[in-house]
């Protein structure tokens, strides 16, 4: 037997192969759908097929459509040859065609290919382009998979309804203006061709939508995606005409702007300011791109290493989304999260987890990242009221220590006092490092208060003794509380 896979080319007749029309003429005809210019012609010369169109109707999903199709061009095979006859070119996005050549492989069927025209060549010449330039061709009904690529221009297939057209427009407006011009194209290499530009807002409203239609999506030079942003930054560092203080970093070097960036973003946060929020993560996000492109002039590592080592430890650590074993709960997440993180750290002891928790957090989160820990190993009081019974002995060594003299046993003392009273933060579920911020902006804004206060009676702090400035104290405290 011989499995013959014929193109049909884009809808004109004129277009197919003698070899095409020749197999097409011998053997039993299978179509994926009859919905195509080139099949009245074949219809006119009397031929015989059948369609599987009816798939579309009885399969929930495309991929089981285009299964079910090949499963029974290969069921049919096996009564002798015959003709699996598509749009286009065979290879080009046809899923049903892929499927079958895989089997076939497997199987040590015989086939051959029939190419045609392919709708990328018809949009090709319709929209005078050269591939050289670059384009991408994307399958609509996976467009939310795709990343936006600027530089080049992007040809979405089979936006066969205004649905489809809908979810395209939704995926390209997550990086797009509604106002941005998309290229409408119906029925490209055909007498009915339609070629025309309209804004991406309108694209799911056009009433001759069906599955002669593709869009197209025009270079975009003035828009910044992931690659382009890493192209700025490599000029940055260009030795020929780089930005000299840029050149003159290093990991060491940029280490203070990775925590000063961190910390505004956290600001940001605070504020719920939206704007401020993607100015301040862009920021964090260039700390990572500057730090990956020394990498990668050292051939240490580079931005794809960053992004595939972090991209393995998700799916690593989430077996319950990539994998779908089980359904569980956010509580039973953080203890997978844990257990698997042990495992791929090695971790073996109570001691082991502690070496890995970096010095360089701030100190009270370190304490309570290191109390955590503990705890998972049973090291911990159950009872608050033990807490505070730390905090007391630790307050009285103080003050023994005090009596000593010893500035180091002062200071070591005091260490235990604040890694106690993180311990109770903890108990309280507050994080100590959010909660001394706050009393920090409290103090700040209750100092402003005071000033306003003294400057309405022409006074200054340093011309009051502590007892009168507490009493403004007191004032601007019961004033915030009203």
């Amino acid at each position: 037997m011989m499995i013959h896979i014929v193109g049909l080319g884009p809808g004109n007749a004129e277009a197919l192969t003698l070899g095409a029309w020749k197999a097409l003429h011998e053997y039993p005809v299978y179509l994926r759908t009859k919905a195509h210019p080139t099949v009245a012609r074949l219809e006119e010369e009397g031929l015989k097929y059948v369609a599987f169109d009816h798939y579309y109707e009885e399969k929930e999903t495309f991929e089981e459509v285009y299964g079910a199709m090949a499963q029974e061009v290969l069921l049919r095979a096996q009564e002798g040859d015959l003709v699996y006859a598509v749009p286009g070119h065979p290879l080009v996005a046809e899923k049903s065609v892929s499927l079958l050549l895989e089997a076939c492989t497997e199987r040590g069927i015989p086939h051959r290919i029939h190419p045609a025209v392919s709708f990328v060549d018809t949009v090709l010449e319709e929209l005078r382009l050269d591939p050289i330039a670059g384009v991408r061709i994307v399958d609509a009904l996976d467009i939310d998979n795709i990343s936006p690529d600027f530089t080049q221009g992007m040809i979405i297939t089979q936006v066969y309804s205004a649905y489809v057209a809908g979810q395209v427009k939704l995926a390209l407006g997550r990086y797009l203006e509604d106002e941005d011009e998309v290229v409408f194209i119906r029925a490209a290499g055909t007498p009915e061709a339609s070629i025309r530009t309209l804004p991406l807002y309108a694209l799911d409203r056009q009433k001759d939508i069906d599955h002669l239609t593709s869009v197209y999506l025009p270079p975009k030079p003035q828009r910044y995606d992931f690659y382009r942003f890493m192209g700025v930054i490599r000029r940055l560092r260009d030795k020929d005409g780089g930005c000299p203080w840029d050149l003159e970093q290093t990991h060491e070097t940029l280490k203070r702007y990775l925590i000063e960036e961190s910390y505004e973003a956290l600001e940001a946060i605070d504020l719920e300011d939206p704007d401020k929020m993607a100015e301040e993560f862009g920021d964090v996000l260039l700390q990572v791109a500057l730090h990956s492109i020394i990498g990668e002039e050292t051939g240490e590592f580079d931005i794809h290493e960053v992004i595939r080592t972090v991209t393995e430890k998700m799916i690593y650590r989430h077996p319950h989304v990539f994998q779908r074993d089980k359904d569980m709960t956010s509580d039973e997440v953080l203890v997978q999260w844990e257990a698997l993180k042990k495992k791929e750290k090695k971790e073996e002891s109570l001691g082991d987890s502690l070496k890995e928790i970096s010095k360089h957090y701030p100190a009270l989160s370190r304490a309570e990242k290191i109390q955590k820990k503990a705890r998972k190993y049973g090291f911990d009081w159950d009872d608050i009221e033990e807490v505070f019974k730390k905090i007391t002995e630790e307050t009285e060594e103080i003050r023994e220590a005090m009596i000593s003299g010893d500035a180091r046993q002062i200071s070591g003392e005091l260490g235990d006092l604040l890694f106690a009273v993180v311990n109770l933060a903890r108990f309280l579920d507050s994080d100590p490092e959010l909660v001394l911020n706050e009393t920090s902006d409290k103090f700040i804004r209750r100092i402003l208060r005071m000033e306003e206060l003294l400057t309405a009676k022409e006074l200054k702090f340093q011309d009051l003794p502590l007892e009168e400035l507490d009493k403004y104290w007191e004032t601007a405290k019961k004033e915030e509380k009203i």
